[in-house]
């Protein structure tokens, strides 16, 4: 079960803003708003509305930058993880299940697969905005273990957070580290899949 933003495919908040704001200001808006615990909440189902609302109510002098980052989204998914798709398609060549659980928003997922082709070869993605809590919450993995039928201790769970994969682990799963799609490789041979 792979994560997908920075596993399959690159996120890189400050591409929207390439060529629309100077970086200094882009980094300044993130701070000030704090970008990475705001983006969560879009994660956890909060809606780009709701979310411009906020911006317009308590940071009005920023909702011009707010507007740029969910205008130009598609460029910050500047395209696959090298080497990940490869290693899906040959999981699935050896019949291995190929699920997704990804903190996303649901208005913006549909950007996924245009950026990043693998991620619709999955049997199926688990969004959180769709479902309206994020990892690292435990309801989440229990919600895939359910409407997947999983067995935790037989699947793989791997995302480049160590806090999601530390919560993961603590839902059962054999839960890894992303760090690149090479030692991917080489942990799922460590564990019996033939794919180095």
């Amino acid at each position: 079960m792979f994560d997908l933003g920075n596993v399959l495919v690159r996120w890189d908040p400050f591409g929207p803003y390439e060529g629309r704001m100077d970086r200094a200001e882009v980094e300044a808006f993130f701070e000030e708003i704090d970008f990475m615990a705001f983006n969560h909440r879009q994660d956890a189902g909060r809606s780009w509305g709701q979310a411009r609302a906020e911006v317009r109510d308590r940071f009005p002098h920023r909702v011009e930058a707010f507007d740029l980052y969910l205008e130009h989204f598609a460029q910050a998914l500047p395209g696959p993880v090298d080497g990940s798709e490869a290693l899906v398609r040959d999981l699935l060549r050896l019949g291995v299940r190929v699920l997704g659980l990804t903190n996303w928003s649901s208005e913006t997922f549909h950007h996924a697969v245009p950026a990043a082709p693998a991620i619709g070869l999955l049997e199926d993605v688990v969004v959180s905005g769709a479902e309206g809590v994020a990892k690292p919450d435990p309801r989440i993995f229990a919600l895939v273990v359910q409407r997947f039928g999983l067995d935790p201790a037989r699947t793989v769970f791997t995302d480049d957070s160590a806090t999601n994969v530390a919560a993961g682990a603590a839902a059962g799963f054999d839960a890894v580290l992303f760090r690149s799609a090479r030692q991917l490789r080489a942990d799922l041979a460590a564990r019996g899949l033939p794919v180095v």
